[in-house]
């Protein structure tokens, strides 16, 4: 019997369903770490001004932190095992998270965020592969397109909680919310099982067996593991995919951070106030939560590759019609529609990725894959700052978006490989 259908046969509904609720919870906590800058960067800026550093090192320095974070984490879990460099980098951001509260100048403030970024960075793809590894065949991209999901839900609960405390307690206390939001996530994170495939490709079918609480009758089937290093992401069989998730990570990334990160200047620029364009800000991260939930109806019913289509599709049009709208109901609508297809594509991405490599390389893929990702969020705020302060509008900034989305249309539509329904050892 082949490794995936023994999880499908032995790991009940309910358990899954935990998993999904704990593992979304980690993911809420990253997605609140890297989009609180949104809000506070504002006041941080003020109540830091004089100090050493500088603003958009502030908003750049969560994405160097995640870039190495997500290069190191991938073969680390790859070696030692999900639960345990989970466990690590879940203690990592916490404290770190804590630390950047209690910043007395921007260079602080920049180094606190940059060893958050580290634990953020290296738990997004720790925790897609261990998901992964519990999830049945057919259901497989719906989880994980639902845990993305939760990224929506993070960023709504420390948005909100920032909207109501920003004035009253100040900003420190957003990171010091998911400080202590951390907690109980390492507890249980701690008490959280190994992953079935990484514990029989490490310690054969007894440990398998422990995991799965349940004897299994007969041989289990996986393919031989290798040691896989960097370059094994583009032997025979895997260079087009890589290069194609590779892809489009930078593409939704740089949308993504590149609009978000500066998206309370951007409204500004659109003639709304400054209070008003942190509503605005707030309410496109409510509206990210739609479209996490339109990737979870497509993915299983179209698939992979054309839904990732779709999404990048809309994003590029969304993007188009937002450099050229000027009343704030048409600005509003554009957000809407810009938060639902870049979310809906992150969605895609992230289920897509893990789906692409075998076990052993599994948390190369995804590790590498996020430094695509953090490459762009690093270029992305600088992109986003020079344009604007060169021509003072948001024009030039979503006309490139636009073409960057539509480059991703045409290498997933050449490169990408279905695999909705399909073995995943």
């Amino acid at each position: 019997m082949n490794i995936d259908e023994v999880i499908q046969k032995n790991v009940s509904s309910a358990r899954r369903i935990r998993l999904l609720i704990l593992t979304s919870l980690e993911w809420m906590l990253v997605a609140g770490g890297v989009m609180i800058v949104s809000l506070t960067l504002p006041s941080i800026s003020e109540d830091l001004s004089g100090t050493t550093g500088n603003s958009a090192m502030m908003a750049s320095s969560v994405f160097f932190g995640m870039l190495i974070g997500a290069l190191v984490s991938g073969t680390l879990s790859d070696r030692i095992g999900r639960k345990w460099t989970n466990l690590a980098l879940l203690i990592l951001a916490g404290v770190a998270t804590g630390f950047t509260g209690t910043a007395t100048s921007m260079r602080l403030f920049s180094l606190g965020r940059f060893v958050s970024g580290l634990g953020y960075g290296g738990l997004l793809p720790v925790v897609n592969a261990y998901l992964t590894e519990f999830s049945s065949i057919r259901i497989r991209g719906l989880y994980l397109t639902l845990l993305e999901s939760s990224w929506a839900l993070g960023s709504i609960m420390t948005g909100g909680f920032t909207m109501l405390t920003l004035n009253s307690l100040g900003w420190q206390w957003s990171y010091y919310f998911l400080f202590f939001f951390s907690f109980p996530l390492v507890l249980i994170a701690f008490f959280l099982p190994e992953s079935p495939k990484f514990e029989f490709m490490k310690r054969g079918k007894q440990a398998l067996e422990k995991i799965l609480k349940t004897r299994i009758d007969g041989e289990v089937e996986m393919h031989k593991r290798e040691k896989q290093p960097l370059i094994s992401l583009f032997k025979k069989g895997f260079a087009s995919r890589t290069l194609m998730i590779w892809f489009s990570w930078f593409a939704v990334s740089f949308v993504y951070y590149g609009i978000y990160t500066w998206a309370p200047r951007i409204f500004t620029s659109k003639g709304l106030t400054p209070v008003s364009s942190l509503w605005y800000t707030f309410f496109m991260l409510i509206m990210q939560l739609p479209g996490y939930l339109a990737a979870a109806l497509l993915i299983e019913k179209f698939g992979r590759k054309p839904s990732l289509i779709f999404f990048f599709s809309g994003t590029a049009v969304s993007a188009l019609i937002m450099a050229f709208v000027t009343s704030s109901g048409s600005l509003l609508s554009a957000s809407v529609m810009i938060s639902i297809f870049v979310l809906g594509t992150w969605g895609m991405v992230y289920a897509y990725t893990p789906e692409l490599y075998p076990t052993e390389m599994r948390g190369l893929g995804n590790g590498t894959s996020g430094v695509m990702a953090r490459v762009a969020g690093i270029i992305a705020p600088y992109f986003t700052t020079f344009v604007m302060a060169r021509t003072d509008s948001v024009l030039f900034v979503m006309i490139f978006m636009a073409l960057l989305s539509l480059s991703a249309v045409f290498v997933v539509s050449i490169c990408a490989v279905e695999t909705r329904n399909k073995i995943i050892e």
